[in-house]
């Protein structure tokens, strides 16, 4: 079946593919692995996740490499992830191997809408947690459905690798102090959106925010993990309440190879005078340059990138992910699963 995408014009959004693939833990087992045409979930009105937030995700990427293989990126540790975030809602943690074989399945099945290699598009992988069991007290479910879904999705930065600008205010808070922010977990993203819609009204990219504690250090920038450069380190905020970065860890350990000392660590707002570099991180940019930081509650303006490019550090970690998530680059840690 072939395809009428204009994979040059494909946006960061929801586009329909052929399958889906689902499992249900019932009766304290997993059962069988099930693949749906269905866009849809039959759900009671009284589940946990619609009342109680038992909810969880994760995001990952299939590429098409200049070889024409397909490779899934480090797709183990979103598995684990996606466990971590379970035992913190009490809800049943997948198994990894069942994980795996859902996302190889999910792919092979809507091979399709793997974009080509020359787009600079991918497949973008949603797996989804649910507590399913109905509940009118307040406790977790007994019953879980886990749902990957896929959708084609066009390069984060259509045109072209670029700095944007971004803001603090200290009016929102992402999480709570040791709640649910080291979690990949929706309410997360729904306490996020009033800060992210003011900042776009203002013309910015994202937020950055401070710890919710004392508001001294940073936070997550938007949906995303912040990184700088300093004094030719590698540095990138430590706390409980951060969700750890799958692309972080994988750009610190590019940087650790490149020979960049990595510091994790508490940053102060007023470090940002300091930085030669700024970006957030996450699956859908891999690395998103800063230019500017602008304190909206202090009117201080933190230049970042004076030229308004991309630094050095950033671009040569952006681009060495990148080749190895197409297959360009030697895979010298194993990150890619390939698709045979």
């Amino acid at each position: 079946m072939e395809n009428n995408i204009d994979w040059s014009k494909l946006p960061f959004g929801y586009y329909p593919t052929d399958y889906n693939v689902r499992c249900t833990f019932r009766n304290g087992q997993w059962g069988p692995i099930e693949v749906s045409q269905s866009e849809t979930i039959n759900i009671h009105i009284a589940a946990t996740s619609l009342h109680y937030g038992q909810e969880i995700f994760e995001g990952l990427k299939a590429f098409r490499g200049a070889d024409g293989k397909i490779r899934i990126f480090r797709m183990r540790e979103n598995a684990k992830r996606l466990q971590e975030s379970a035992r913190g809602l009490l809800m049943e943690p997948v198994p990894v191997e069942i994980f795996e074989e859902m996302c190889i399945k999910c792919v092979k099945l809507n091979e399709r809408f793997v974009p080509p290699y020359e787009s600079g598009a991918s497949l973008y992988l949603r797996p989804l947690e649910i507590g399913i069991t109905p509940r009118i007290g307040v406790k977790e479910a007994d019953e879980y459905t886990f749902i990957i879904m896929c959708t084609p999705v066009g390069p984060y930065f259509p045109s072209g690798f670029g700095c944007t600008n971004i803001c603090i205010m200290r009016e929102f808070d992402r999480v709570a102090p040791q709640g649910t922010g080291r979690w990949k977990v929706g309410g997360n993203y729904a306490a996020s959106l009033g800060a992210g819609h003011k900042a776009h009204e203002l013309g910015y990219s994202a937020v950055l925010y401070l710890d919710p504690k004392e508001k001294k250090y940073l936070d997550e920038c938007g949906p995303a993990n912040f990184y700088a450069v300093k004094d030719g380190k590698y540095i990138t905020p430590k706390s409980d309440s951060i969700l750890p970065s799958i692309t972080n860890m994988s750009l610190m350990q590019l940087a650790h190879d490149m020979g960049i000392e990595v510091e994790e660590r508490h940053i102060t707002v007023d470090e940002l005078a300091t930085v030669s570099e700024a970006a957030a991180c996450g699956t859908a940019a891999v690395c998103s340059p800063i230019g500017r930081i602008d304190d909206l509650d202090t009117g201080i303006k933190y230049e970042i990138a004076k030229d308004g490019k991309p630094g050095p550090v950033t671009t040569a970690l952006y681009n060495k992910l990148n080749g190895i998530r197409y297959g360009l680059e030697p895979d010298v840690h194993g990150w890619n699963t390939i698709i045979e």
